[in-house]
């Protein structure tokens, strides 16, 4: 490892990162399984009040656990919330154990692999692209979720037709 000219082992970061995502779910459904909703759905919060709670249960409810868990951490917003509401709204352990690890594992195994094959290709000119390439990310991140929101519209278009 050299961080004078920030490379860091790739290997490493592909074994360490999961690790430490993984452990930081469990402590977040921790937080939330101690503490409870009135810690979380406090009015004058800035990320935990009622409003972002709420949207973040209708998350688990609409997608079920293991859906919202993966989708949630590629939406940086929701990947902060869902994991203390989990804990919040009871969640067995062992299944949000299991989702929390899929999740975590394939988040930072695509975030990082991104990092690696874009950082090689565009190895020089990387501040030339540097814009598009997070737009890229950004918009491939994102469309699993607009695809669920497209398919749950029409789900209750059809219901109401």
């Amino acid at each position: 490892m050299v961080f004078g000219d920030a490379q860091v082992s790739a290997p490493l970061l592909f074994i360490l990162a999961p690790i430490v995502a993984i452990t930081a779910g469990e402590f977040s459904y921790w937080t939330g399984a101690k503490y409870g909703r009135k810690f979380f759905d406090r009015p004058d919060g800035r990320y935990f009040n009622h409003k972002n709670v709420v949207k973040a249960e209708k998350w688990l409810v609409t997608y079920g656990v293991g859906k919202a868990l993966v989708l949630s951490k590629f939406v940086s917003f929701v990947r902060t919330l869902i994991t203390p509401v989990c804990g919040v709204i009871g969640i067995d352990k062992r299944k949000f154990r299991f989702w929390n690890a899929v999740s975590c594992i394939v988040w930072t195994q695509t975030v990082i692999g991104l990092g690696y094959v874009l950082g090689d290709v565009f190895d020089v000119s990387i501040s030339k692209y540097l814009l598009l390439v997070v737009l890229v990310i950004v918009a491939i991140s994102l469309t699993p979720v607009f695809l669920e929101v497209i398919k749950a519209r029409k789900a209750r278009g059809s219901q109401q037709g």
